[in-house]
C-alpha cells in the first residue's frame, strides 16, 4: 500500500493486487494512510501453493478489473 500511495502522489495511475483474504487489512492500511481510494483489486486465496497455470488463469480473470482500477476517474 505504501508504494501505491507513493506511486499515486507522483501522477503515477497505480493499483495493487493481492488475495481477498486481506481485503479488510487492505481497507485499514488505505485509510491509516490517508488514502481511502487507493485502487486495488482481490484476487481468490489462496496464491501460495497455485501452479503457473493457475496463476495465469488468476491474471487472466482480473487484468479487466485491473485496467479499470488504473483508468477510473478519481
Amino acid at each position: 500500500m505504501h508504494d501505491i500511495t507513493n506511486l499515486e502522489a507522483r501522477g503515477l495511475p497505480s493499483v495493487f493486487v493481492a488475495s481477498s483474504v486481506f481485503k479488510d487489512a487492505a481497507e485499514a492500511q488505505a485509510q491509516a494512510l490517508g488514502f481511502p481510494s487507493a485502487g486495488r483489486v482481490f484476487v481468490p486465496h489462496p496464491i501460495q501453493d497455485r501452479t503457473d497455470t493457475e496463476m495465469r488463469q488468476l491474471a487472466e480473470a482480473a487484468v479487466d478489473e485491473v485496467v479499470r482500477a488504473l483508468t477510473r476517474a478519481v
